[in-house]
């Protein structure tokens, strides 16, 4: 089996690290990562720029393994269309320190390497430690490698990835693994205005998060109460009930 392992926090991440190595008992690693931290790049690719790709060193292993200067997405594009020789049978892009939860995974670089993979054809998952602080991957890391073997031989529809966030604590105070609904996230005050020392404006981009009706069967709701969430994401985004409607208005040339 040969495994394709990337992530948004850079190659040298610990999260990344943790995540290849459950997985090398499983069949022979790829690790190709941005050179620096690329989260919330959503699903963007370097078009103006060259690409290039370094082979380094990755730790104390002796996988292949490539620092790209681009995108979660170019390293995803890259290494199946031009670095590996054919294609992985799955790709695993984490382990993300904090959470993709809710309508974050549009902007989450995490979780569009995953979809990068599902579009060239893979069976892709995205995971991500739902905290920031004082984290243990891992668990997370052995949760993955756990089940590799039912993600490959349940088959993922095409243009289909799972998105798996697993909450920051001891094995024993997880409840269970739950399938989930992408819940809603948002946030408050999102831009902080400040001045600087020339006298000019500039914002920084924060604020707090406000997690709106996010019932049970959500991810938010499940991580929240200790659940391991998995939410099958298709990135079809058309909405199809509405296409009779639409039609319906009647709208003609200008």
């Amino acid at each position: 089996m040969r495994i394709l392992v990337t992530n948004d926090d850079g190659i040298y991440a610990e999260g990344i690290y943790k995540l290849a190595s459950a997985l090398e008992k499983l069949g022979e690693i790829w690790v190709v990562a941005p050179d620096r931290q690329r989260s919330a790049t959503g699903h963007a690719i370097t078009m103006h720029d060259p690409l290039r790709a370094e082979k380094v060193n990755f730790f104390d292993k002796s996988f292949s393994a490539w620092s790209i200067n681009g995108t979660p997405t170019d390293c995803v594009k890259l290494a199946i269309e031009a670095l590996m020789d054919k294609k992985p049978d799955i790709v695993f892009s984490g382990i993300n320190k904090g959470p993709n939860l809710g309508t974050d995974v549009l902007y989450s670089g995490t979780v569009s390497a995953a979809i990068e993979a599902a579009i060239l054809g893979v069976p892709a998952v995205a995971v991500s430690l739902a905290d920031h602080e004082n984290v243990s991957y891992d668990y997370a890391a052995d949760f993955c490698a756990s089940i590799v073997d039912k993600v490959l031989n349940n088959w993922l529809p095409p243009d289909t990835l799972l998105n798996i966030n697993i909450p920051n604590c001891p094995r024993e105070k997880l409840n269970g693994v739950k399938a989930t609904t992408l819940g809603v996230r948002k946030y408050k005050n999102a831009f902080v205005e400040r001045i600087d020392p020339r006298g000019q404006v500039y914002y920084w981009l924060g604020g707090e998060i406000i997690d709106h009706n996010n019932e049970e069967g959500t991810d938010i709701h499940s991580v929240q109460n200790n659940y391991i969430s998995i939410t099958p994401i298709h990135f079809d985004l058309t909405k199809f009930d509405l296409i009779e409607k639409l039609n319906d208005w009647n709208i003609e040339l200008a």
